[in-house]
């Protein structure tokens, strides 16, 4: 079981202090190499601040030699009760830098608060003044977390920084989304209009297009979450992707298909008609906007893509 902190002796306040600044050090390590690739004037500060903790961590064991001896005990902020628990960072898929920097600072606060707990748990003049020293220093990290972020928007990093979490906004929610959309919006064009035309009936076409739509979005929710596990291509966690593109699939479908609600079938079709037409301009518009593909060239593609689909239904359930 977890002890609480006021149980601590000296030699474990100081044995935990040491445990906490390897684990510091090593999570910012971890942290430096998630963000190199994409991040890496965040992953340098990062890494500095990762030797800063190595320095932390060998004056503390200095310390801790000179008073009680070279064996220092193994104890975890998991041994002690009050400390956040926080999930491995190699668990923690897809972190943005904004993460990161919370991350970072929440670390840093509740170290700082640590230290300052230990000091009045401590009677050494000498240990007191190093857990003070390294007090202050767990401040200093967290100005300089806040000065990073006034820093890298000052240069330019953090537009690059902004620019690249869209990049993965977009592989990651809107592509699986709006390919779900697409599918949605065009695929069950003929199967609802067919039996509307065909049956005359606003309640069998309602009918249909609910089950076209719910079965649409099952189909391509599981289709996209088996395509990759998302590790290699970078596009996020699978069952994220799978679960927007399903309902954006029956989405699509659903809007089309609500208007059949109305007893009416001539009303019903015009008004499923017009819903159709802006479900179309939005999807245009979503290319253009994060797809940068023009938006005349969107919407002829995608126009003319669902008008065929809506012939087709019309004429087959007119046959």
């Amino acid at each position: 079981m977890a002890k609480a902190f006021q149980e601590l002796t000296e030699r474990e306040i100081l044995a935990l202090a040491v445990s906490l600044e390897e684990e510091d050090g090593r999570t910012y390590g971890e942290f430096a190499d998630h963000l190199r690739a994409d991040y890496p004037s965040t992953a340098d500060v990062v890494m500095k601040m990762q030797q800063e903790e190595s320095t932390h961590r060998q004056r503390l064991i200095e310390a801790y030699r000179e008073r009680f001896g070279d064996r220092i005990p193994s104890i975890h902020r998991s041994d002690v009760k009050g400390f956040i628990r926080r999930k491995p960072v190699w668990l923690m898929r897809n972190l943005s830098v904004a993460r990161v920097r919370q991350e970072i600072e929440s670390m840093e606060f509740e170290t700082r608060r640590f230290y300052a707990a230990a000091i009045q748990r401590t009677t050494d003049a000498g240990i007191r003044r190093l857990l003070g020293d390294l007090e202050a220093a767990e401040k200093e990290h967290t100005e300089i977390a806040e000065r990073l972020e006034r820093e890298q928007t000052a240069s330019g990093a953090r537009n690059d920084e902004a620019a690249t979490e869209r990049r993965r906004f977009v592989l990651q929610i809107v592509q699986p989304g709006l390919v779900g959309l697409m599918d949605g919006s065009v695929s069950t064009l003929a199967p609802v209009f067919a039996a509307a035309f065909a049956t005359r009936s606003s309640r069998d076409a309602f009918l249909v297009g609910v089950a076209a739509s719910v079965g649409a979005g099952i189909s391509m929710g599981f289709a996209e979450a088996l395509a990759d596990d998302g590790v290699l291509s970078g596009r996020g966690r699978p069952w994220v992707r799978g679960v927007a593109c399903g309902l954006m699939t029956a989405l699509g479908g659903i809007g089309h298909t609500l208007p059949y609600l109305i007893p009416d079938f001539r009303v019903a079709t015009a008004f499923a008609a017009s819903v159709v037409a802006a479900e179309l301009v939005v999807i245009s518009w979503i290319r253009n906007h994060y797809m940068d593909t023009p938006f005349l060239k969107a919407a002829f593609q995608i126009i003319v893509g669902g008008l065929l689909v809506f012939l087709a239904g019309i004429l087959i359930g007119s046959a």
